[in-house]
């Protein structure tokens, strides 16, 4: 079942007893329980007919009386879960699950993992309730997601504007919708974000970024990614190296991979390496620039020197200096 289906059946007022959200994407989740708790009964309605509960504070017992009891003035009434994964004794929710009220919608949020599937309690919710599964995207699908969210809003978003915004907030969908809120509320009557409204409004520098510092690497710009460094050394809470350093090694991994494509078609080529079609031509430059020995040694070098950083060979080093020395070797 999709966040879609879903939201589509409430909004058609077509409901299931009982609806079980899990996962590690907290972003779904917290958008179904959003709707159910707004929306699905009208403001006169939930000042009866709606009760929340929080998994680290709820007693089971006050869970089940509050599902059992018939609605007040209106059809049905609501009744919501939330941080489930911190509840004791969840397992005493069962007999209700097994047998619950039609008229109740009980709507339960439980984040950051799945449930035992081994567990009667597991095999109960696949059979009576209505299950949602929530996965972490992967990273390669951030910009697509994004794009389309923008879009969703009547919004359009320039390619550099795009993966300056994913790469700053990385892989953290509410984050990532809430910086492109505040980005609409400002904008005023235009409908494009370009990169000047993600450096004034997300705080990124459209010219000292780790996107940049990797587009001087690509180019064998040494001048130009030792200016980066300094920024972040400045500002080391714009790229601290625990960023930096992942971020280039899966760049330069992707790289890596590009010498074992019989394709050309730069689509199947993003396909095969699990990435965006966006950043392909990214790979391909930096494949012609370092050839399959100067990326194996950059990757090499990425983790000599990710070592270096958590003290290993390397004691008492400033991350500016690492990465300076680090850069110096890669491009020569």
């Amino acid at each position: 079942m999709t966040v879609e289906k879903i939201l589509g059946d409430w909004k058609q007022k077509r409901f299931r007893p009982i609806y079980w959200l899990e996962g590690e994407e907290e972003y779904y989740i917290d958008e179904l329980m959003n709707f159910a708790e707004h929306h699905i009964l009208s403001e006169a309605e939930a000042s009866f007919n709606l009760s929340i509960f929080y998994g680290k504070d709820a007693f089971w017992a006050d869970i089940i009386n509050a599902c059992r009891k018939y609605p007040m003035f209106g059809d049905r009434q609501v009744v919501l879960l939330k941080e489930a994964q911190q509840m004791r004794e969840i397992e005493k929710l069962e007999p209700y699950i097994e047998n619950p009220l039609a008229s109740t919608i009980f709507v339960v949020s439980y984040k950051e993992k799945k449930i035992d599937g081994r567990s009667r309690m597991a095999k109960l919710i696949k059979e009576k309730a209505e299950l949602f599964s929530s996965k972490k995207m992967y990273d390669n699908q951030l910009p697509e997601w994004t794009s389309e969210l923008i879009k969703s809003k009547g919004y359009n978003i320039s390619a550099k504007a795009l993966l300056l915004l994913v790469e700053h907030i990385g892989n953290d969908l509410s984050r990532i919708n809430n910086e492109v809120e505040k980005i609409l509320i400002n904008l005023g009557a235009r409908k494009n974000i370009n990169d000047d409204d993600i450096e004034r409004f997300v705080g990124v520098s459209k010219e000292y970024n780790v996107f940049e510092l990797q587009d001087a690497l690509v180019k064998k710009n040494l001048s130009k990614a030792i200016r980066i460094v300094q920024y972040f050394e400045a500002n080391p809470k714009a790229a601290p190296i625990q960023m930096i350093l992942p971020a280039l090694y899966n760049f330069f991994s992707k790289t890596y991979m590009l010498f074992g494509q019989s394709s050309k078609d730069e689509k199947t080529i993003a396909a095969n390496i699990g990435t965006n079609p966006f950043f392909v031509k990214d790979y391909i430059a930096a494949a012609k620039a370092y050839n399959y020995e100067g990326i194996e040694s950059a990757i090499l070098l990425l983790h000599e020197y990710n070592l270096k950083s958590v003290g290993v060979n390397s004691i008492n080093t400033e991350d500016a200096s690492l990465l300076k020395e680090m850069i110096a070797k890669m491009i020569a």
